[in-house]
């Protein structure tokens, strides 16, 4: 779900520094994930289950099978990646990126960024489909995997372009499970990914 301030609080720069500040001093002391898009703070009131965690699992192995061993990493975990000036706070689930890029303090740049992956949570679907597919052509990440353990299927995002809403990506290439996806300049497997049961929280 998604809670903005309201009018009576700052706005612009400090409105986001606020609630920055806020997901940082709750984030470890509530359940789910928190993130800032343009329309406020985000929580996914459930962490990610098993079968999320497994593809996030099995998507940086074979990413790293197929990438070059030198210099660049499929990396999920902290820290974030941040646009103050855009207002947004968002973690991928995987993000492809040079060694180099992750050296600084803080969060990283999303244009450093190669790719954002994202697993789909099941309890808040419309934030990879709808407010990421959004905010990460406007924070200049090239290129937006998605993968739906839900459906079994997901789709690949690129080339980023201008629109009267904002930058949008003008590509997308949809897939099921079990064809073969390209991320980037590397092509991977989606066989045996596993899918959210009907009961999955």
């Amino acid at each position: 779900m998604g809670t903005g301030p309201d009018s009576a609080q700052p706005s612009g720069s400090h409105r986001y520094r606020a609630m920055r500040d806020l997901v940082r001093a709750i984030d470890d002391t509530l359940p789910g994930r928190f993130e800032i898009t343009k329309e406020g703070i985000v929580h996914d009131l459930v962490r990610p289950n098993g079968p999320h965690e497994l593809t996030v699992a099995l998507l940086r192995r074979r990413l790293e099978q197929v990438m070059p061993e030198e210099g660049l990493v499929a990396h999920s975990g902290v820290p974030d990646v941040e646009d103050a000036a855009e207002g947004v706070l968002r973690h991928p689930d995987v993000m492809l990126i040079a060694g180099t890029d992750m050296e600084g303090e803080g969060a990283f740049d999303p244009r450093t960024l190669i790719a954002a992956i994202e697993v789909v949570s099941s309890s808040n679907p419309a934030n990879d489909w709808v407010t990421k597919m959004r905010d990460y052509p406007l924070i200049g990440i090239p290129v937006y995997a998605i993968f739906d353990p839900r459906t079994g299927t997901g789709a690949v995002l690129t080339d980023i372009h201008p629109t009267p809403g904002g930058p949008r990506y003008a590509t997308r290439k949809d897939f099921v499970y079990g064809e073969d996806v390209t991320i980037a300049d590397w092509t991977i497997p989606t066989t045996g990914l596993p899918r959210y049961r009907d009961d999955a929280s």
